[in-house]
């Protein structure tokens, strides 16, 4: 199939990419470059089955395709926080363009949502029923409320125009290809860890996450995108919950790293708990994490030591 893949050069699009073609599939990555990096798509230039196209999707564009993975939005909150206006326009009038383009087309569309439309939830693992606990003039909401809205633009364009979605809640992701200075809590830990710098623990630590390898989120995706008439939302992520000072002890650990933990305030409308129930996803794609939090970190920490070195 022809696949577009938007926000192909970012860290989970990029290993999305690299899935495709090893699947045989023709592969358009569509990126503007605002989170994504080229260095993740350089060693699949030389494939005649991809393209990258440099674009951002809040402008028109018209191309011919047959599935569109769209994961076009910064996703940390250092990232989307900068620019809030750009992140709401990502995920409202951009959502609007690549829809037109599917209704166009009869393309199959995905869209990556995230953990985030839950908010600060009040309900503990979270379920796809649930309707979330979302500040809407905070600072992080113009990535939760966008998503929302995109979620939502899914649902009216099915109704109107019979469109082919799938709709996918990816919770906390990490491994190799995330960016340097995106402010998540795993590269943070892990560049502090390795550079010999204090561990920057925001609260008391008890706070708690799930964290999923990336190759298992990408598995997750695609699977959820040829799902037979499931269109989701489904919750895609790992489900064994871990404090955040317990992730920094781990890492500090595994990197082998005499760094010391530090605390600071933690920051506004930061959830207290954030934990996906994944049985819409077992019993719909037959899908559930492999790799552990130990071997995920060991990978991810290799990688960053490797390109720690190649900068100096």
């Amino acid at each position: 199939m022809k696949i577009l893949v938007t926000g192909g050069a970012g860290f989970i699009g990029s290993h999305l990419c690299e899935y495709l073609l090893n699947q045989g599939e023709e592969v358009i990555c569509l990126d503007n470059y605002f989170t994504g990096r080229k260095e993740n798509i350089y060693h699949l230039l030389d494939n005649k089955r991809f393209e990258v196209i440099r674009h951002d999707i809040t402008f028109p564009i018209f191309l011919e395709v047959e599935q569109i993975y769209n994961l076009a939005s910064p996703a940390s909150p250092i990232h989307y926080q900068k620019n809030p206006i750009k992140t709401i326009k990502v995920s409202t009038l951009g959502v609007i363009n690549i829809l037109g383009m599917a209704r166009r087309s009869g393309a199959r569309i995905l869209q990556a949502s995230t953990s985030e439309v839950y908010g600060d939830p009040k309900e503990h693992p979270q379920k796809e029923s649930y309707w979330g606990n979302v500040n809407p003039i905070g600072p992080r909401s113009c990535y939760d409320e966008g998503k929302r809205v995109a979620e939502s633009l899914m649902f009216a364009y099915q109704k109107q125009n019979g469109l082919d979605f799938r709709i996918a809640r990816i919770f906390n992701t990490y491994g190799p290809k995330m960016t340097f200075d995106d402010g998540r809590v795993v590269s943070n830990f892990i560049l502090q860890a390795l550079k010999g710098e204090k561990i920057t623990v925001y609260g008391d630590g008890s706070h708690t996450r799930s964290f999923c390898y990336v190759s298992d989120m990408v598995e997750g995706i695609v699977k959820l995108m040829n799902s037979k008439k499931f269109t989701g939302p489904v919750n895609l992520g790992n489900p064994n919950e871990i404090s955040i000072l317990e992730l920094a002890e781990k890492i500090k650990k595994l990197a082998n790293s005499k760094s010391r933990i530090v605390f600071k305030a933690i920051p506004k409308d930061d959830p207290e708990r954030r934990n996906p129930n994944i049985a819409l996803a077992r019993k719909k794609l037959n899908w559930a994490p492999k790799i552990s939090i130990e071997d995920g970190l060991k990978k991810t920490i290799a990688w960053f030591r490797k390109e720690l070195k190649s900068t100096c």
